[in-house]
C-alpha cells in the first residue's frame, strides 16, 4: 500500500498568533514559485512551547517555524544552537531543519531589521529604542554593528535595558518608558506597544530633529500612533513591513531551499495592506 504524499510545510508561533502575517507572506511565495509546500500559524503558549517542539522534531514533513513574541528567548531552551546566538543577540526567531535532519534555531530579525537602513549613515548617531525582549536584542546587535553612539533604551524596567546595553557593549542610558525621548537620530519601537490588543504607545516627538527616521517594528497595524505622530511632522518613517519581509525572505530559502521571489515585494505589500 502507498502511503500518500504529505508536503512538506512550515509555520509560524506565538502567543497571540492570530495577528500574524507570516502565513500571507510564505504563502504568496510559494504560490509565485509553484512549490508543492505549505506555511501554516500555530497558537503556541509558553506551557505548550516544549511539547511543541518535542513534536516537531519526529515530524519528517515540517521544515522549521518563524517565532514571535513572547517565545524569541525561551525557544533557546529547546532547539540546538550551533550559531551560538544565545551568547551574541541572544534569541531567535527561526528554527529549521539542517542537512542532517537536526534542529537549528537561528536569527532573522537582525538583518530583516537593518536592511530598511542601510541606505541611512547611523555610524556614530544617538539612538533610542523602546523595548527590552527579543526583538530588541536583534535590533540593538544590528545597531552595535552599525556603530551607532549612545542609546537610549525605554523600558518598563531600566535595570533590564541596561543589562542589554552591557551584553552589546553599547554605551547609553536605560530609562522609564514615561521619559522624555532624546534628540536621536533613529527611534524605534521594538516593543509590542501599539499592537492590536495592546496598549498603546504614546511617546512625545518634540525632541526629534526634522531629520530623524521614526521606525516602528509592529506592522498589525501598519499605521500605528507611533507613525502617523512621526508624519505628521513629516519625519522619515519605516513601518513593521519592512522588517517582517526582510526577516522572513531570510527564514524562507532556510525552510523551502529556493530564495523568495523579491520582484513582486510592491504586490506582496499591496496584498498584506488590502
Amino acid at each position: 500500500m502507498t502511503t500518500p504524499y504529505a508536503p512538506p510545510y512550515a509555520e509560524v508561533i506565538g502567543d497571540p498568533i492570530s495577528q500574524s502575517k507570516s502565513p500571507v507572506i510564505h504563502g504568496f511565495w510559494l504560490d509565485r514559485l509553484g512549490l508543492t509546500a505549505a506555511y501554516r500559524q500555530t497558537h503556541v503558549t509558553a506551557e505548550g512551547l516544549a511539547d511543541f517542539f518535542a513534536s516537531r522534531r519526529d515530524d519528517p514533513d515540517w521544515r522549521g517555524c518563524n517565532i514571535t513574541a513572547p517565545h524569541k528567548v525561551a525557544s533557546l531552551d529547546h532547539v540546538p544552537d550551533p550559531g551560538g546566538v544565545r551568547d551574541t543577540i541572544g534569541a531567535i526567531n527561526t528554527v529549521f531543519r539542517g542537512a542532517d535532519g537536526t534542529l537549528i534555531g537561528t536569527n532573522t530579525d537582525a538583518a530583516g531589521f537593518y536592511a530598511p537602513l542601510a541606505a541611512f549613515d547611523l555610524e556614530g548617531a544617538p539612538v533610542a529604542v523602546v523595548g527590552a525582549g527579543g526583538a530588541a536584542r536583534a535590533i540593538l546587535f544590528a545597531l552595535a554593528r552599525a556603530g551607532v553612539e549612545r542609546v537610549t533604551i525605554l523600558n518598563r524596567s531600566p535595570l533590564k535595558a541596561m543589562g542589554l546595553l552591557a551584553t552589546f557593549g553599547l554605551k547609553g542610558d536605560a530609562v522609564p518608558l514615561d521619559a522624555p525621548i532624546p534628540p536621536v537620530a533613529l527611534l524605534v519601537n521594538a516593543s509590542s506597544l501599539g499592537m492590536t490588543g495592546r496598549p498603546p504607545l504614546d511617546l512625545d516627538l518634540a525632541n526629534l530633529p526634522e531629520d530623524a527616521v521614526v521606525y516602528d517594528a509592529v506592522y498589525a497595524p501598519l499605521e500605528t500612533g507611533l507613525l502617523a505622530a512621526a508624519r505628521a511632522r513629516d519625519l522619515e518613517t519605516v513601518d513593521g513591513l519592512e522588517m517582517l519581509i526582510g526577516q522572513a525572505a531570510l527564514a524562507f530559502e532556510l525552510f523551502f531551499g529556493k530564495a523568495p521571489p523579491r520582484e513582486h515585494d510592491v504586490e506582496l505589500r499591496a496584498l498584506l495592506t488590502a
